[in-house]
């Protein structure tokens, strides 16, 4: 965070180090939440349309009724990024607002932040590791970018301490799924596959624009084939397409699809802040 950032609460921009909310806010009792994170490109939130889109439906999947239009939104992404020029993320996040200190939700209006960080500075290329933890593909969170975030600071803690910048998510099935915070694509006889959003794996936005802007396909795979795959990348919105360069005790090496992912992405986001 700038020291000259300032944060969108509930209305009105405010200094993030004094800024305050109620203690029985829903999203810090129980994680009870979603959020957006995206990147700042030439001065816009990038893909904030289809961000909004995702955040709609985290919002309709977590049933919380925010009576603010995309535009109030986009308003106050706008406020956020004119007063912090330095800011390389701005993050949405909606939680169920003040309620009781348990599960049940209270009457009160959801709260809105939107807050802004500096770049985080990611290597050019990824080291991840695999996990036994499962994700529930068929839980009440599949597909929701929920503020319950405690498996991924698990993961990501167990991949930290074992040299790693990432940690990859099997299925209760076993099949492939997704990174704390990322979507995997990996080689699978010579296409780029990712797997579908039934495997439980989070509708990521820049896993979107990649099967868009290349060939890659959607297919059920077993974790297994990570012992297999001839290249692998991650994608996110702030880690954009980041090529793979270990799984567990395995280096692989840059390969030909995902240089072209790569130079596709790259050329979408140089045609438009908006795509």
């Amino acid at each position: 965070m700038t020291h000259d950032s300032k944060w969108w609460i509930n209305g009105r921009l405010v200094e993030p180090t004094t800024a305050s909310l109620p203690l029985a806010d829903h999203g810090l009792t129980v994680g009870d939440g979603c959020f957006e994170t995206t990147t700042v490109v030439r001065g816009e939130a990038f893909a904030l349309t289809r961000h909004l889109a995702r955040l709609r439906r985290s919002l309709h999947g977590l049933r919380i009724e925010l009576n603010l239009t995309d535009d109030d939104i986009r308003a106050a992404v706008r406020e956020v990024v004119a007063s912090t020029p330095e800011a390389g993320i701005i993050r949405i996040t909606v939680t169920a607002g003040p309620g009781p200190l348990g599960s049940g939700r209270g009457n009160e209006a959801p709260t809105l932040i939107v807050a802004s960080a500096p770049d985080r500075g990611w290597a050019d290329t990824a080291e991840v590791i695999t996990v036994e933890w499962p994700r529930n593909e068929r839980g009440a969170l599949a597909g929701i970018k929920s503020t319950s975030y405690a498996e991924n600071v698990l993961a990501l803690a167990e991949a930290q301490a074992r040299g790693a910048s990432e940690a990859i998510f099997p299925n209760t099935v076993g099949e492939l799924c997704e990174g704390t915070g990322t979507n995997i694509f990996v080689e699978l006889d010579g296409r780029l596959v990712t797997p579908p959003l039934t495997s439980g794996c989070l509708a990521g936005v820049t896993r979107q624009l990649v099967l868009e802007c290349t060939s890659a396909e959607e297919a059920d795979l077993p974790i297994e084939h990570l012992l297999a795959t001839s290249e692998a990348f991650l994608t996110s919105s702030t880690r954009d397409v980041m090529p793979i360069s270990r799984i567990d005790a395995r280096t692989l090496a840059l390969g030909p699809l995902t240089n072209e992912a790569m130079a596709a992405y790259t050329s979408l986001v140089g045609a438009s802040t908006d795509p």
